[in-house]
């Protein structure tokens, strides 16, 4: 294969979700720069492979809704505000994809349109066309639904042939039990959707399981910090854990 030639892959449209946390790098509080540079980079090496790209990113390096309602906060405006919070990891996301060569476009599920241009389906699908990096912010819209939820939603929407999600922790995919804590846990290679919500395995919430599990896009989750494991993953490498 030539330098100029792009690698062979099964997806030609993928969704990427993200954690917030992820963008902290070794800080304990908001956006390290080498760390989304990194993540830039991982993309734009993606990109090169002409997959279409769209993204969700949490913000839970700035603030979290649940924990702002286990503060004390009440709920609805506690989620409003993480919402805002995926705003700002966006815009800086996309600030750095386009230093990197990419072409990003963020569109936000709340109405900011002086800020970011709103999220609409037709128009999304658009800018994926044309190869463009699309971030969708402010998770759906609504309160008391997670990112993990809109990446689910988002990617049905656009109709992306799989959900990538990858962790900060370093854990690469889905075990028996946190491998953190219990040095007996295992991983696993392959997993149903019914698996995980009847083990309650770490992977993601129920309500996006379900919504992937209901319109069959099949889930790896895998480990982010790790260099090139996204175009590993896409060209068929053993990455991860597969949820289909």
């Amino acid at each position: 294969m030539s330098d100029n030639e792009p690698s062979q892959t099964s997806f030609n449209r993928i969704m990427l979700k993200i954690s917030g946390e992820a963008l902290m790098g070794d800080q304990g509080y908001g956006i390290s720069p080498p760390t989304i540079e990194r993540i830039a980079a991982e993309v734009k090496s993606v990109h090169d492979m002409h997959v279409q790209i769209c993204m969700v990113i949490g913000g839970g390096n700035i603030f979290r809704g649940l924990q702002g309602s286990a503060q004390g906060m009440e709920r609805t405006t506690a989620d409003y505000m993480g919402m805002l919070a995926t705003v700002m990891n966006a815009l800086a996301l996309g600030d750095t994809m386009d230093k990197a060569g990419l072409t990003p476009r963020v569109m936000s599920a709340i109405g900011i349109e002086r800020i970011v241009e709103p999220y609409v389906r037709p128009k999304a699908l658009q800018y994926l066309e044309e190869g463009k990096v699309v971030i969708f912010a402010a998770g759906t819209g609504n309160p008391f639904f997670t990112t993990d939820t809109t990446a689910a939603l988002r990617a049905v929407e656009i109709e992306a042939g799989v959900l990538l999600k990858g962790t900060h922790s370093g854990t690469d995919g889905i075990y028996t039990d946190d491998p953190r804590t219990n040095p007996e846990a295992t991983k696993l290679e392959e997993v149903s959707y019914l698996d995980v919500l009847n083990q309650g395995l770490r992977a993601m919430d129920s309500t996006a399981i379900t919504l992937c599990m209901d319109n069959n896009l099949p889930i790896v989750m895998f480990d982010l910090t790790g260099e090139g494991n996204v175009r590993s993953l896409l060209e068929g490498g053993s990455v991860g854990t597969l949820v289909r």
